[in-house]
């Protein structure tokens, strides 16, 4: 049987002091960052077409203040040990972690930028006392992508980047390890697969379903919130899913992904100010939503439209 690392005590990671900071520095973002508000609101507008002008503005600002609460996190993240780590956060559904390690096979968890995202591998991890694989999409800042990577290998965990990590993925199924990624960004049309999200088109990308079908290892929803009140960080797992096998492999990876997005569509419903509504999700089916990306689209199509009649001359 898994051997599992005691929690000992569990106290908030966040103090109320850190909680007041956590809203100041969201409601000063709020108030000077036009672009990413822009974003936020449209797709909160999207999703929520029935909310007043005034619920839309405080759920985009308390989604703010919820992700400055997790950078402060991540900064407290750098100076926690194993021990100190295991002491944030309650565990929900721990069982169904205990039923997947007694299968002794490669699982996956999943997750989606909710919370603090960070931790939630990170815990697991340790609570488990297992290393992960970690698959990760690579930051445009070469600074905070070596800082991320930091604390997400901090305690033995292996971090891959998107860009053929399906490889290596594979490999830590067959030596019964686990892997853990997040998906719930839009990915390009040629990597992934169709499906519904808040009851509207979105790409998301097949690799769990297609794992999950190749090598017969479980899948588990697993999610870091926080409690309202408090702040304290709870672990979210949830059971392993019922996934579909049939004689289509086509039909089942998109039946499944499309499980794997109602998961995450049920825990965003349940904390809705801690999603990454900064992401523009939906662009690839709505890009209406994004209108000054499809400016910059038109603006980079007349320039390379010149450059082309230039060269003919």
């Amino acid at each position: 049987m898994q051997k599992y690392e005691k929690i000992k005590a569990v106290k908030p990671l966040l103090t109320k002091k850190h909680l007041k900071l956590g809203e100041m520095l969201g409601n000063m973002a709020y108030l000077v960052d036009f672009r990413y508000k822009r974003i936020v609101k449209r797709n909160l507008d999207f999703i929520y077409p029935d909310k007043p002008r005034i619920e839309i503005r405080r759920l985009a600002r308390k989604t703010y203040q919820q992700f400055a609460l997790t950078l402060i996190e991540l900064m407290k993240l750098i100076f926690l040990s194993r021990e100190d780590l295991l002491s944030v956060a309650k565990v929900m559904g721990a069982r169904h972690l205990e039923n997947v390690l007694q299968e002794g096979k490669g699982f996956i968890f999943y997750s989606a930028h909710i919370g603090n995202w960070e931790i939630a591998h990170l815990f697991t991890s340790v609570y488990i006392s297992m290393e992960l694989v970690l698959v990760a999409k690579e930051l445009k800042s070469s600074v905070m992508d070596r800082f991320i990577n930091r604390l997400r290998s901090k305690f033995g965990n292996r971090v891959l980047y998107k860009k053929g990590a399906l490889y290596h993925m594979a490999r830590a199924l067959k030596n019964k390890r686990g892997v853990g990624l997040l998906i719930d960004q839009e990915t390009r049309t040629s990597e992934s697969v169709q499906v519904s999200f808040f009851n509207k088109t979105v790409n998301t990308t097949p690799s769990v379903a297609l794992l999950a079908r190749r090598y017969d290892c479980p899948v588990l929803p697993v999610f870091c919130v926080r409690e309202e009140k408090t702040g304290q960080l709870l672990l979210v797992v949830r059971p392993p899913l019922d996934l579909i096998k049939t004689r289509d492999a086509q039909w089942d990876i998109k039946v499944n992904t499309q499980k794997m997005n109602d998961e995450i569509e049920k825990i965003v419903r349940h904390y809705p100010s801690q999603w990454f509504w900064f992401h523009k999700r939906w662009k690839r089916h709505y890009p209406h939503l994004y209108p000054e990306d499809l400016a910059r689209n038109r603006r980079r199509e007349q320039k390379k439209r010149a450059v082309l009649k230039g060269y003919h001359l």
